[in-house]
């Protein structure tokens, strides 16, 4: 089945199964690998893209229902790196192993976007369910207030 998406402002026809995870088409077809394949069951978000403008785990959303909708990914957010929310995940240094870095970045600039002066309790709710093997939470949600300052 060919399903048209477009990805990062660039329009894609794929030859592929309707319910085959977005996930795979991004990388695997397309070729954009910054967005990880973390466990598999939308439970840990490194695979998390936008959607538009909202995130969603991609490696069990079916490719099919981004069909006609604008997806982002993380190389899509900024195209120099240089979005708030990447600036002040190098401030902060937060990566350590960085395998699930794409994901929280996208999740803190959804959350941004909808709430640009969000509290740290809206913070922290905000990234639950995102996981980070190195527990850099922390630095995680200092990096998203200081994003949310450069951002106002």
């Amino acid at each position: 089945m060919e399903i048209k998406l477009t990805i990062n402002n660039e329009d894609h026809t794929l030859s592929v199964e309707p319910g085959m995870p977005l996930l795979w088409a991004i990388r695997d077809i397309v070729g954009l690998t910054g967005t990880k394949f973390g466990c598999g069951k939308a439970l840990c978000g490194a695979c998390a893209v936008h959607l538009d403008g909202q995130p969603i785990r991609s490696c069990t959303f079916p490719v099919s229902a981004a069909s006609g909708k604008s997806i982002t990914t993380i190389e899509g957010l900024s195209p120099d790196g240089n979005h708030p929310v990447q600036k002040a995940w190098r401030k902060h240094n937060v990566a350590q192993c960085g395998y699930c870095q794409s994901g929280q970045i996208m999740s803190a600039a959804a959350l941004l976007e909808r709430n640009p002066k969000p509290t740290r309790d809206e913070i922290r709710t905000a990234m639950n369910g995102n996981i980070c093997r190195c527990g850099t939470y922390n630095r995680i949600e200092a990096a998203i207030a200081d994003a949310a300052e450069e951002l106002s």
